[in-house]
């Protein structure tokens, strides 16, 4: 195991634990370590001034990232007759009704993002507990729950990200590859920051932003300086 060790060890060099880093140059840095054999993930970690408990502190929302996220996304759709058709047709990996249903509830998930027409939300709804603990229940909030399943499946596969606020009032998603240019990944985390803010809720009291941080899938983790992440944040 030592050679991973190094690896590691290599990843962390020159990057010092307690900085912040303006975005530009975390990028930089989160890039150019990522060195294993594969194309790494670039992620990004909020920590928000937030208790999401409290039902006026829930933060959420889905960001449109320009670049993609590199990741290609299977898109389960809950639908029948006609909108089953336009689902599969737009490109739908999993598209069904009860037989869905009977699937997911076996514990059988083939797809990474779930949409379903508003009809179809009773019978979607008997799968809170398996697709709620996998952050996957549709939501009209986030557009997967919607008659224009052929948007929300563009949408799915071209880079949309949701993001949900977790116990501890940290937010976490995967942002682009580590084999993007410096630029996309800049422009994604910045789209993805602002996103966040925006969906500041009416609870959320004093810093809003605590901290943020950016990580390759194996490399080390960099801290951002939250003010260099859009124009709004020094306002926060």
């Amino acid at each position: 195991m030592a050679h991973v060790g190094k690896r590691i060890q290599k990843a962390r060099e020159g990057v010092e634990r307690t900085k912040l880093y303006p975005i530009d140059e975390a990028v930089k840095l989160v890039r150019s370590r990522a060195t294993a054999k594969f194309d790494e993930s670039v992620e990004i970690a909020m920590n928000l001034g937030v208790d999401p408990k409290h039902a006026d502190q829930m933060v959420r929302g889905v960001v449109n990232l320009s670049n993609g996220t590199g990741r290609v996304l299977r898109v389960g759709v809950f639908a029948r007759g006609a909108k089953a058709d336009e689902a599969k047709a737009a490109g739908a990996d999993v598209v069904g009704a009860e037989d869905l249903v009977t699937i997911v509830q076996g514990g059988t998930i083939e797809f990474d993002r779930c949409i379903a027409t508003p009809d179809m939300m009773p019978l979607v709804g008997r799968l809170g507990k398996v697709l709620g603990p996998r952050g996957m229940m549709p939501n009209p909030k986030v557009g997967t729950v919607t008659m224009d399943v052929v948007e929300a499946i563009r949408g799915a596969k071209g880079g949309a990200v949701e993001f949900r606020v977790e116990k501890a009032g940290i937010i976490h998603a995967g942002i682009g590859k580590a084999s993007f240019t410096e630029n996309a990944l800049v422009e994604n985390v910045k789209a993805f920051a602002e996103a966040v803010m925006k969906a500041k809720p009416s609870g959320a009291k004093g810093t809003f932003v605590k901290r943020v941080a950016l990580s390759s899938t194996m490399g080390a983790g960099v801290k951002i300086e939250p003010a260099t992440l859009s124009s709004e944040a020094a306002h926060h």
